[in-house]
């Protein structure tokens, strides 16, 4: 009998889940090896990119996955890789005040890097520090490309096709600007983004998102008619990015029991154009809700057994969900992250593509 060439063996594992994969890795050498090479590694990658899925984090004994987040001056971060559970300790930063941490993709050099902001602010060259992932030496460096004085950042980053944006407010007159950075150049722009400056007394509402390609933020407000309780939901696109026009629309959610009587954050949209809502906190049943404002349409999914399985999250865990996240087998140095927690059945998953591969920045 002829043995099964190596190519074909690659393309079968591929197909399966990281959690299998990760188990043959055990089997022997051989495996081991042909399952952790770059080939493998990337055509998994590739697959994966086709069925992407919903990830969640819940909050247990203080310990959080943000994409990005703040940090105090006496706080580590941590970079992890939530498909094979493997951490690692990032250098302390260079630094006396507090920070935030933004995870950025370079697609073309296939980069990780960490953008760290430092607050209060003072110099501008002394407020970014920037670390590349995946080097023989971790250590952070401060940018020599400054960047354009801002007061301090409003929103969490999201990274489009290598670039990294961010809400920020001006000095002096508050007003909020767009940064950029350019994770492979490394190089700061900015431009106006005045259509949020009504959200300037509260930001932590309002999310930026990949709607279609282009560079989007989504905020929502309760109102009410009669005793039901109503969502609306208010878009900004950026229509034209060379000339910065913004086009803002409203949309008012159909009505719908289960969302109208909890509390929910917008976890992002998906490349079909769906706006998804996710619960803000533990329970049972547990739900995430699909809005697309093309059809007006509002789906709720269930997911099966989120509240079982974590249940041993003390009282009433807050929930994070990450749109788009795709499986990456890539093995760090780091070490491997344990968890008290069962793993949840995620029933929903959405057929996009990925904005960026799945590691998140979290606090030690």
């Amino acid at each position: 009998m002829e043995p099964i060439p190596n190519d074909l063996i690659l393309e079968i594992f591929s197909r399966l889940p990281a959690k299998s994969v990760i188990g043959f890795r055990t089997l022997s050498k051989h495996w081991a090896s042909m399952l952790r090479s770059p080939v493998f590694t990337e055509l998994f990658l590739t697959r994966s990119s086709n069925r992407p899925r919903l990830l969640f984090a819940a909050e247990r004994n203080g310990l959080l996955c943000f994409p990005d987040l703040w940090l105090s001056k006496d706080a580590s971060p941590v970079i992890c890789n939530p498909t094979t559970g493997m951490y690692e300790s990032l250098p302390d930063l260079m630094r006396y005040k507090n920070a935030r941490g933004f995870l950025g993709f370079d697609p073309i050099g296939k980069q990780f890097k960490v953008l760290s902001e430092a607050y209060p602010f003072s110099d501008q060259r002394e407020h970014h520090e920037i670390l590349t992932l995946g080097t023989e030496e971790l250590s952070w460096r401060s940018n020599i490309i400054s960047c354009p004085a801002y007061d301090r950042s409003l929103s969490e980053g999201i990274c489009i096709n290598g670039v990294l944006y961010y809400l920020a407010q001006t000095l002096g007159v508050p007003s909020c600007v767009i940064i950029c950075f350019d994770v492979r150049s490394e190089e700061f722009k900015y431009f106006d983004a005045g259509c949020f400056n009504d959200q300037l007394d509260d930001t932590s509402g309002l999310i930026l998102v990949n709607y279609e390609g282009k560079l989007s933020g989504i905020n929502w407000k309760y109102g009410q008619a009669g005793e039901r309780r109503t969502v609306e939901l208010r878009m900004w696109v950026l229509e034209d990015a060379e000339k910065h026009e913004w086009v803002k629309y409203v949309y008012t959610l159909p009505e719908n029991e289960v969302l109208d009587s909890c509390d929910f954050s917008v976890a992002g949209v998906t490349t079909r154009g769906d706006i998804v809502l996710c619960m803000k906190y533990t329970c049972k049943p547990f739900y995430v809700f699909y809005f697309n404002p093309e059809r007006n349409t509002l789906q709720s999914v269930e997911i099966q057994d989120f509240g079982a399985n974590l249940e041993a999250v003390e009282n009433c865990g807050r929930v994070y969900a990450f749109v788009n996240h795709v499986e990456d087998l890539r093995v760090n140095k780091g070490k491997q992250l344990k968890s008290s927690i069962s793993q949840v059945k995620h029933l929903c998953s959405c057929c996009n593509k990925v904005s960026q591969p799945d590691y998140h920045y979290q606090k030690a």
